[in-house]
């Protein structure tokens, strides 16, 4: 069963650029053998883009299963582009954004990022939300030395692929170690349980992190289920779960998954508090779940109710703009293309190499979603949130500094 993806906003329709169906596939192929001859990401790749312009391309998930996530990333580079451009853009510069859809597949995402590289001669490219996607795409633009900055793929993999990619997002392994602090230290937990989806890295992933930290901690993992996304009906693993008298819940599912369990963790009489990652960031998180998830808690990387300049400011334009309040991914979507134009900025030129080694480089740099400083490895050094759903809001209950 595919599970159940709420109706979207209506947004502004990316924007598309490049030859029509009949010419490009041979466009693509001439391209693409400029590119395996070693021609391309290093040097010029200004293409026929206008002297005036700095093409730079965008591969997001806009349909397909995590389209709620691509489509709230879309209007933060969206906006962020169209701010930067205001103010003169970069060097004289303005951006011309690309955006292709890769439908939420990861051979799509390695199919759009070389037609970003050989056909539109993109100097940089932005995305993608989902780690799956990101890694199947690293790789072409690590060869084709073209830099990439994921929004919010957060799997330790992701930047190792090379040195041209990077992320404005935490990774899994703070993501995973700080939720079992917050249980451990803040709400007292000692027994703890586990659901996770074996289908998806992500919560794999994020299960394994918080049971190392917890039982580091001195705390038991008294029960460790799973599911499979799209299963609607979780009653057997819950029932365990309730068995095992555990204090706290972990389910570092996706928000769709996570509202389902909560409604069947209340039937069952399960009422300890449910916790899990950034996966449960949605609008739609609350219509889904609704009571059930009084009293929960979720890591994320953004507060939308901080009094912050920066922040409050990010939040007016896109409410004004969009009509919605935004989340996370729509913060980390909007750092990301502001991230690098201010790399744009610094650089000695407007090269792959020049804008990769300022990438690096950054330290301090004050974005929507905090401090970021870039790692060794490409990843920034950052704080987490984490939020409490309380009287059907979500709101802030504390905050994580890196450890």
């Amino acid at each position: 069963m595919t599970p159940k993806r709420p109706s979207l906003p209506t947004a502004q329709p990316p924007r598309r650029e490049g030859p029509g169906p009949l010419a490009l596939s041979a466009i693509a192929l001439v391209a693409l053998a400029a590119v395996a001859s070693g021609c391309g990401g290093g040097g010029d790749r200004s293409g026929g883009a206008a002297a005036s312009e700095v093409v730079v391309g965008e591969y997001g998930s806009l349909t397909g299963q995590t389209a709620a996530f691509g489509s709230q990333t879309h209007r933060g580079i969206e906006l962020a582009v169209d701010e930067i451009n205001a103010a003169g853009g970069v060097k004289g510069r303005t951006f011309r954004l690309v955006t292709e859809d890769d439908q939420s597949k990861q051979e799509e995402a390695a199919t759009v990022v070389r037609k970003l590289i050989s056909r539109d001669k993109v100097i940089a490219l932005l995305g993608e939300v989902a780690s799956s996607c990101s890694l199947a795409a690293a790789p072409i633009a690590q060869e084709a030395k073209v830099p990439m900055i994921s929004p919010s793929s957060t799997n330790p993999k992701v930047t190792l692929v090379g040195d041209y990619i990077f992320r404005v997002c935490f990774l899994d392994d703070f993501q995973g170690h700080a939720m079992a602090r917050f249980c451990f230290n803040t709400l007292g937990a000692r027994k703890a349980a586990i659901l996770r989806d074996i289908r998806q890295d992500y919560s794999v992933g994020l299960a394994n992190f918080f049971a190392e930290e917890f039982a580091r901690l001195g705390g038991q993992v008294a029960s460790d289920q799973s599911y499979s996304s799209g299963d609607s009906d979780f009653k057997a693993q819950l029932t365990a779960i309730r068995a095992a008298g555990a204090d706290v819940l972990f389910v570092p599912g996706y928000y769709n998954d996570v509202g389902q369990i909560a409604i069947q963790a209340r039937d069952l009489g399960l009422t300890i508090p449910l916790t899990g990652g950034d996966g449960w960031e949605s609008p739609t998180l609350l219509a889904i779940g609704g009571k059930a998830l009084e009293g929960c808690y979720y890591s994320n990387h953004f507060d939308p109710s901080s009094s912050d300049p920066t922040v409050a400011n990010f939040f007016r334009k896109y409410s004004d703009r969009y009509h919605e309040a935004p989340g996370a991914l729509a913060a980390l979507g909007y750092d990301s293309a502001k991230l690098l134009a201010d790399a744009m900025t610094r650089a000695t030129d407007i090269t792959g190499p020049a804008i990769r080694g300022e990438l690096a480089a950054t330290k301090g740099w004050a974005g929507v979603s905090g401090l970021i400083t870039m790692d060794q490895n490409r990843n920034p050094v950052k704080p987490l949130v984490v939020l409490q759903i309380q009287d059907g809001k979500i709101s802030l209950r504390e905050t994580i500094q890196p450890f």
